[in-house]
């Protein structure tokens, strides 16, 4: 930031005297805390840290993963027991007697039944393969009750779809886009707040200097027009001067009070992005340094491909497209599955007896599914899911466009805003020292009241221009990394 040049003691001493009046008084019992001074560095950490913002996007990350996990915890063998302790019946039964005749006889019946199913979904087919054990008791009372186990102790088994789409190799590779695309979505949502905080940051700086501006002037106006009432009653000026000063000091009290209620405001609107106490008092501090380094438009666009998380949707769009496609050609056509499972089984009036003698279980079947009359569904669903396929390749194009135009123009922004923070800073030096040396000359009778409000108002508009090219500036860095996840200062990727 450029040095201010030294203004006279009278003007500083009227400054802070009108500060001093101008400032609201405490309520009695309280005492004014020193402000806490805050950085733009220090302003995005504690953002990053505690905001709501960043609480938010930590969430959604976090659920994301724990989503990836428990996909992932999904393709793994899952055991689990299943059964029914107990099933109760009790009715009025068909039973057929040993001549042929049928007579209708009360039964209670009373089931039970255990089984052990280990399953696992087969990654490169899409089928299931299982292994399961069980153990079924049945007891019927009556005058002919029987009491009797069965028991299947191990049984091995698959069952697979054939010319059908497989579901569970398209949901890993869309979990896996998912997944990584909820990665750089975070990266993203923590850039969007750095970006976010640091404009409330420099709109609290530039009420802190539009504050500051207007209590100087006011204090150097309130000396002007004490300094012309007596040239007024001397003669050496006239009442049209004196007005003109007056009417001066009055619009610059007028601004003090307009800029420190924008002040209140910023510095509110500030402590929320970054979850402090509304009673909280800060005053920030610009930064003295800019980092100094030029990024190359190729690769600003490089970065941007290789990190955005709008790479990834396209990536997902794709493949989801591709998916509808497949499932289109294959579900109106012909389908099978095929299911098979061989194993050991045996029966008995005891549970020991059904583990003794046992014998082979054997299933084999093939399920055959061919649609013959769709009038035309098939190949118009598959026709509707290219035309999908080819929308969404459009969109990824223009998507991947979009992405390297943000990145190039980024970088080319920021060496603009870089080149503009220089020029402003110069042009604010030249304001403040030619306003001093105006109002020198005005103090000896040398130049108009008119060159020297002129004077005032360059110098002011230099700062405002100051201030604003500042905030282009740290805006374009944050914007940059915004656009690229990658980190020009350090020379790596954000993560």
């Amino acid at each position: 930031m450029p040095k201010t040049p030294v203004v006279p003691q009278a003007v500083l001493a009227g400054a802070a005297l009108f500060l001093l009046l101008a400032r609201p008084h405490p309520l009695a019992g309280q005492q004014s805390a020193e402000p806490q001074r805050i950085t733009l560095q220090q302003a995005i950490a504690l953002a990053l840290e505690q905001g709501y913002q960043s609480q938010a996007a930590l969430a959604g990350r976090d659920a994301a993963r724990h989503a990836h996990d428990a996909f992932r915890a999904r393709l793994l063998p899952q055991l689990g027991v299943s059964g029914q302790v107990p099933q109760y019946n009790r009715s009025i039964i068909q039973v057929v007697q040993p001549d042929g005749s049928t007579l209708f006889r009360a039964q209670d019946q009373t089931s039970t039944g255990l089984t052990a199913l280990l399953s696992q979904t087969l990654p490169l087919t899409g089928g299931q393969f299982y292994l399961s054990s069980s153990l079924n008791r049945l007891s019927v009372s009556g005058p002919q009750g029987i009491l009797t186990w069965s028991s299947t102790p191990v049984l091995v088994g698959i069952s697979q779809p054939i010319l059908r789409p497989n579901a569970s190799g398209w949901d890993r590779r869309e979990q896996g886009v998912m997944a990584e695309g909820a990665e750089r979505q975070y990266r993203e949502a923590r850039e969007d707040i750095s970006l976010q905080t640091a404009n409330l940051f420099f709109d609290v700086y530039a009420a802190q200097v539009e504050l500051s501006t207007a209590a100087n002037n006011a204090a150097i106006n309130d000396t002007l027009y004490t300094l012309n009432q007596g040239r007024f009653d001397i003669g050496k000026i006239g009442e049209n001067e004196l007005l003109q000063s007056q009417l001066a000091l009055l619009r610059s009290r007028t601004r003090v009070d307009a800029t420190r209620l924008d002040l209140e405001r910023a510095l509110a609107a500030l402590r929320l992005a970054l979850n402090l106490p509304p009673e909280a008092a800060i005053e920030v501090v610009a930064p003295e340094e800019v980092p100094a380094f030029e990024p190359d438009t190729a690769r600003a666009v490089s970065e941007a491909l290789a990190n955005r998380a709008a790479v990834t949707d396209v990536r997902l769009r794709e493949v989801q497209a591709r998916r509808r496609v497949t499932e289109a050609k294959l579900s109106g056509w012909l389908g099978a599955t095929l299911n098979a499972s061989y194993g050991f089984n045996a029966t008995g009036s005891e549970v020991g007896l059904a583990y003794q003698n046992l014998l082979e279980a054997q299933r084999v079947s093939l399920s055959l599914d061919l649609p013959l009359v769709q009038w035309g569904a098939h190949r118009a669903g598959v026709q509707a899911a290219e035309a999908e396929r080819d929308q969404a390749t459009s969109l990824a194009r223009e998507a991947l466009q979009q992405t390297a135009f943000e990145a190039r123009f980024a970088a080319r922004g920021f060496s603009q805003a870089r080149r503009s923070l220089a020029l402003s800073a110069a042009g604010d030096t030249v304001g403040q020292k030619r306003f001093a040396v105006a109002y020198n000359r005005y103090l000896i009778g040398k130049i108009a009241m008119e060159a020297l409000y002129i004077a005032q108002t360059e110098k002011d508009q230099a700062r405002t221009q100051y201030v604003q090219a500042l905030r282009g500036f740290w805006d374009a860095y944050y914007t940059l990394r915004r656009s690229t996840l990658y980190d020009f200062a350090k020379g790596e990727s954000i993560r």
